[in-house]
């Protein structure tokens, strides 16, 4: 019987050993035990009605979270950043964003051929927008330019490594942008990850702002799902542009199911996370050829610049999938690694032993 038992552990280890360690982003968390029994027991009906009880228990709670009057979900984080932007803004307007901003970069120029605004891109130090280098970008009634229609903040910001932006900084952007009547919204996608590193709830980081779009389906471990948050006349409006953008869903209880686990019981997991990718950014630091500057490294994302050993991110990628571990070339020279809920401690030295052997060749 004990040879059994030990060979029934060995075989564990060897397939756990096997498991890829995907740190390629926190996109890839599946959803967990509790998310899926709600959703096999999910009440639904059909939502463009505004009868899956589901769903609208999930929009409640978001809007109660965030101490503001409505919410709406949506399949994804781009729509919801599309229909903030298009809900916010006319045709022929300018939406003013870090050069980096994940609207800018990888939403396919949505707001450009969907909601007609160009993006007035700003450069700023760890991706975190000051009023001192928005206000010199700002057009209002302008003879010849167009006019500045939306404010757009991201926080965590992703390319520049998950930084996070002070509380203080928010709040100042958008006393100075009400002043002038202009809008501000934030894409939050991993709000949840600031709100842990900063030590405040989200809706204390989140107050000024006009509207919110937070994923589910990052950290938090949802399969699918985004939140808008806003006044209720924000949300009215919005509701019908996540329409027209072919967002309607039926009975999508079954999604909302297990949203409604992810924003209740996901961020406890949070800091995690973020005491692995420190330990990740800590090591790393350290390998010869490797650039990052580990301190600051404050949520759940690490990209570190790989150009002092000789070779591109693409080929250390690939080294490291033929050990077993999953990193994203994030440029020529550029890896992102995230951690989350389904990569733990064990993960991370893999991942690290790994990069500890292509390094040293």
């Amino acid at each position: 019987m004990q040879d059994m038992t030990a060979t029934s552990n060995d075989v564990d280890a060897a397939k756990k050993a096997l498991t890829p360690v995907d740190l390629r982003s926190d996109t890839v968390t599946k959803p967990t035990p509790a998310m899926r029994r709600a959703m096999a027991e999910a009440e639904v009906g059909d939502d463009v009605y505004g009868e899956d009880p589901t769903v609208n228990r999930l929009q409640a709670r978001a809007a109660e979270i965030f101490e503001r009057e409505a919410a709406l979900f949506v399949p994804t984080g781009s729509m919801g950043n599309l229909v903030a932007i298009k809900t916010w803004t006319q045709p022929g307007q300018e939406v003013i964003c870090e050069t980096g901003a994940h609207i800018n970069q990888y939403e396919f120029s949505s707001m450009s051929f969907v909601a007609g605004c160009m993006p007035r891109a700003i450069p700023a130090p760890d991706g975190l927008l000051t009023w001192e280098l928005i206000e010199p970008m700002l057009q209002i009634k302008h003879p010849h330019k167009a006019d500045t229609g939306l404010i757009e903040l991201e926080n965590t910001h992703n390319v520049a490594g998950g930084t996070v932006y002070p509380t203080h900084v928010v709040e100042d952007i958008c006393d100075h942008a009400h002043a002038l009547g202009l809008r501000v919204h934030l894409d939050g996608a991993r709000i949840f990850n600031a709100a842990n590193y900063l030590k405040k709830g989200v809706a204390e980081i989140t107050s000024k702002v006009d509207s919110i779009m937070f994923c589910l389906s990052k950290g938090l471990g949802a399969p699918v799902g985004s939140m808008l948050v806003g006044s209720l006349e924000f949300i009215q409006k919005a509701h019908r542009y996540r329409k027209s953008f072919g967002g309607g869903m039926r009975q999508v209880g079954v999604l909302a199911a297990a949203g409604m686990i992810a924003l209740e019981e996901s961020p406890k997991g949070l800091a995690n996370d973020h005491k692995n990718a420190r330990l990740l950014a800590d090591e790393l630091s350290r390998m010869p050829g490797i650039r990052l500057d580990a301190s600051k490294v404050m949520t759940n994302i690490v990209r570190f610049d790989v150009s002092g050993t000789g070779r591109t991110a693409a080929e250390i990628c690939g080294e490291l999938k033929k050990r077993g571990i999953l990193a994203g070339p994030f440029a020529k020279y550029a890896i992102r690694m995230v951690t989350h809920y389904d990569v733990g401690r064990a993960g991370i030295e893999r991942a690290l032993e790994a990069m500890r052997e292509i390094t040293r060749k």
